[in-house]
């Protein structure tokens, strides 16, 4: 799905949203000086790959948090993650860099990616903010409407708590 299918594929499932159109974003530093309408709910991700049992894996963190990798492979059981390169997000996510959201997983027909998200986010009501795919784009949703929808298309989805503050 590219950023027009996906707001008119939250559009078909009733899902409540706000849109903004903006400059590509490839940073939370391309964030500053831009007039976001929910402040709280700003969000990082990061896509690994482990080679060995073929697993991707996309670890969304709180924005001003980064993902304790060392961590997250310890308590997974995980012995190596690497980076996942632009061929694997295009094949696997069907995103460029910069665009890899939570959202991102609607693409993935093979169910390789299991989702990790910040426990951070998980609270009634919770807002979190993704691109549809594209840099172009935030989308604020509802955490538990987003977690649905990452269920819905078969893929693992979670909460984690092995984040560690960024200074």
């Amino acid at each position: 799905m590219n950023k027009e299918e996906v707001f008119k594929f939250l559009d078909s499932k009733g899902i409540e949203y706000v849109r903004l159109d903006h400059e590509p974003v490839y940073s939370m530093d391309d964030l500053v000086g831009m007039e976001m309408p929910v402040t709280d709910a700003n969000a990082k991700n990061v896509f690994v790959y482990a080679k060995k049992n073929d697993k991707y894996y996309l670890i969304t963190v709180h924005g001003d948090k980064k993902a304790n990798l060392k961590k997250f492979k310890k308590d997974y059981g995980i012995k190596s993650l690497n980076f996942a390169d632009d061929e694997q997000l295009a094949e696997v996510l069907d995103v460029v860099q910069g665009s890899v959201s939570p959202l991102s997983i609607l693409n993935d027909k093979d169910h390789k990616v299991e989702f990790y998200l910040d426990k951070y986010f998980d609270k009634e009501d919770q807002l979190i903010a993704c691109h549809p795919n594209e840099n172009t784009a935030t989308i604020w949703l509802k955490v538990t409407d987003l977690m649905d929808l990452i269920r819905e298309n078969g893929n693992e989805a979670s909460f984690f708590s092995n984040v560690s503050l960024e200074f």
